[in-house]
């Protein structure tokens, strides 16, 4: 049974940068044709999709957020990496990690609140 797991501070200041690891059991981040990705929902908002990062290594991020985020992995460690820069409080959100197999996304994990605010 896969599992993933978000990890990471809950709150963050303005002008800092979110970093959330998700931590994936069961199952290899690097199986082919599996993309690994962030979503995130604010409050009283809908979900939104931030980028993914491939079996292979190759990124895609949102075009609202490319300037601002990095999506890394440690194959060693079976994890993915999100670093948000600069946030300011319209990035608090729930955030989740979730794999896609561009069909759907069909494990996610729990979610993490992260909260920006000074």
């Amino acid at each position: 049974q896969l599992q993933l797991q978000e990890s990471g501070p809950g709150l963050v200041k303005p002008s800092q940068t979110l970093s959330l690891t998700c931590t994936v059991s069961g199952g290899s981040i690097t199986t082919n044709y599996h993309y690994w990705t962030w979503i995130r929902q604010p409050p009283g908002k809908g979900l939104e999709w931030m980028g993914a990062i491939s079996y292979a290594g190759g990124t895609y991020y949102s075009p609202s957020l490319k300037s601002r985020t990095s999506i890394s992995r440690d194959t060693s460690k079976n994890q993915f990496t999100l670093q948000l820069y600069s946030v300011t409080p319209e990035d608090t959100a729930v955030y989740y990690c979730a794999r896609d197999l561009v069909t759907g996304m069909d494990y996610w994990g729990q979610g993490t609140q992260v909260t920006v605010s000074s």
